[in-house]
Parts: C-alpha cells; structure tokens; sequence
C-alpha cells in the first residue's frame, strides 16, 4: 500500500473565539454550511464537525469562547480539555477568530491566554481569523491590519503576522482557498508535522485506551454482525462490506472515545482526592498539639479544606508535566519552558 502524503491527512483545525460569534461564523465558511445559526454567540459543549475545504477533507473543533461569562472556571477547564480530546492527536491548525471591528483589550489577551492554555509552543500553529463586514478589500484590508490600526497589527504579530480576514456572510468563500494555502505554508515551516505537548499525548493516550474497551464491548454485536455479512456476500463484495462495516464501527468508537474518557472524567476527581489527603494530613499534624480528639477533629477539617483546593493542586501537579514545548530548539530554550511557563488546562 502507497504512503499517504500530507495532502491525504484529514486536517484537524481547533477554531478559537473570545467573544461573540466569530468562531461560528468561521466554522460555517471553512465547513460551507450552516453549522451554527448566525444568531449563535455561545456553546457550553465542545463540538466536532467534519467537511471539506477546498477538496480537503478537514476536521473543526469548537470549544466554548474563552471569555464566555455563563460558564464557571471548572466548566471551562473541563470543555477545553474535550476540544483537546476531539482535536487528537493534535491539531494541525489554531485558528483564533475575532470581530475585525470589535476588538476589545480581553481580545489583546487572547494569544497569551491560549498558550497558557495549550502550551508554550502552540502560537507556531496558531492565524489570527478576523471576521469582516464592508465594502474594503485585499489592499486596503491588509493596510488596515498591518498599518492603519495599531492595535491590529499587535494583535497579529503575537501569531508572527499569520491571519487572515473573512467575510460575516461566510457563505462568500471567495477566500478559502487562500486561507487552506496559509494553513499548509504555515505547517510546512513546522515540518508538515500537527501540535502537540504532553497534554495531548495523554488525551490521545486515554482516547485510545477507551477505544479498546469499546471494541471489546461491541465485540459480540460486530461478530454477529461480522457473521450475517459474510452469508449473504462473497469475494470482493464481501470484501467491500466488511470494510465499510469495520470503517463505520471505528468511526462511532472513536467519537465516543474522544468525547468520554478517563482524562475527562477522573481529573477534578483526582485533584479533590490529593487535596483530601495532603488537608487531612496537614490538618492531624496541627490538631495533635490538643491531643488525639485534637488530631480527629484537625483531620477531618482539613481533609475538607484540602478536597475544596484540591483541584487548583491537580492543575498546579498537571502544569509540570506539560511544560516542555515540542521539539525545543535548545537547552536554554528547554530549560525555560520547563520553569516559566503559566498553567495550562
């Protein structure tokens, strides 16, 4: 069998917003259909949809806008660690939308907050997205990013000037084969490989983990099914059955892998327990200055302060895992990113 290429890889793009409906609006021009009603500002789940881009076969994820006041921190934490999982093994696009018009100093911030979010070296992979409605076009466009607007021009420079501008009527797709050409230009300089760090390999590897238990749950129901195919058809279109049947399983596991798995469901558990633990402990060792009431009393208490912070424990225990960057270029460049890096998720 060939080696695919590049051009063959369905391209996973994780599509970014800060506020209001830029994200969605941009899901629809890349996806070319209505996804999201143009009346959308918000999602509280994280969403995955596939499609074509200009005859390449994409994969976008939208998780909610970073700035999104309905939802509460844990929420949050969590939604983005499941556009993690539905964007693995990792994207090979972060696209970040934002109003051209309606820049706001929380937009300024954005970049910033999605590397501490996703990691040190993610900005390598990440185009600024503005959204546009007007009458300008190419030439003056450009100006008004690059010259005219100085807060523009900042905003894009934190991308390494990478962006590009779309229209709200996304159903005007004049510009997406422009947009897929910067998307592979951009890859190309990171040697055609997709993001990824230490979070995304323990999403991968948890999405895997809960693919085997799917399959060996459905293996009764794929066998008979397996059966039934193979006394109806023969030869080639046995063939052919069999491998749209395994194809179509495959698929329904792996979205439900990335959507429910171990990584999701046991990190703030995890967290509360450490922090149970590590109060309680605490909490025995002050109460035994009044004795062994003193230490009961000391560790329940403290078993219940340290579970209330136990999850900011588990998020502070998870950021030195991650941060190490991919592939850094050197040793200072290593040792930076291991020890001066805000959290991620």
């Amino acid at each position: 069998m060939p080696k695919r290429g590049f051009g063959d890889v369905e391209l996973r793009i994780l599509v970014i917003g800060s506020s209001g409906p830029s994200q969605f609006l941009l899901t629809n021009f890349i996806l070319g259909r209505e996804v999201f009603s143009e009346e959308v500002y918000s999602i509280a789940s994280s969403q995955k949809n596939v499609g074509e881009l200009v005859g390449r076969r994409v994969a976008v994820i939208n998780g909610p806008n970073l700035y999104d006041k309905n939802l509460s921190k844990s929420k949050m934490r969590k939604e983005l660690r499941r556009s993690m999982c539905l964007s693995t093994p990792g994207p090979h696009a972060i696209l970040i939308a934002f109003d051209l018009e309606k820049i706001s100093p929380n937009d300024m911030k954005t970049p910033k907050l999605v590397k501490d979010k996703f990691g040190e070296s993610v900005l390598n992979y990440t185009m600024i997205l503005l959204v546009y409605d007007g009458c300008l076009r190419d030439r003056v466009l450009n100006d008004k990013v690059m010259r005219t607007d100085w807060h523009l021009r900042e905003l894009v420079e934190q991308c390494s000037c990478r962006y590009h501008v779309f229209s709200k009527n996304w159903r005007n797709r004049s510009g997406c084969r422009e947009l897929l050409h910067k998307i592979e230009r951009m890859l190309q300089t990171m040697g055609g490989h997709h993001y990824i760090n230490r979070s995304y390999k323990r999403a991968e590897e948890s999405v895997r983990n809960e693919e085997r238990k799917l399959r060996k749950k459905r293996q009764p129901e794929t066998g008979r099914t397996c059966q039934e195919l193979e006394e109806q058809f023969r030869g080639d279109e046995l063939r052919w059955q069999m491998d749209a049947y395994n194809a179509r399983v495959g698929a329904e596991i792996r979205a439900e892998a990335e959507l429910q798995n171990s990584w999701l469901r046991t990190s703030l558990a995890v967290g509360m327990g450490l922090g149970f633990v590590a109060g309680a402990t605490m909490g025995m060792i002050i109460g035994s200055v009044e004795g062994p009431a003193g230490m009961a009393v000391g560790g329940a208490v403290g078993g219940f302060v340290g579970g209330a912070s136990g999850a900011a424990a588990q998020l502070a225990i998870k950021h030195l895992d991650d941060r190490v960057g991919s592939r850094p270029p050197n040793f200072n460049t290593a040792f930076i990113n291991r020890f001066y890096r805000a959290p991620p998720v």
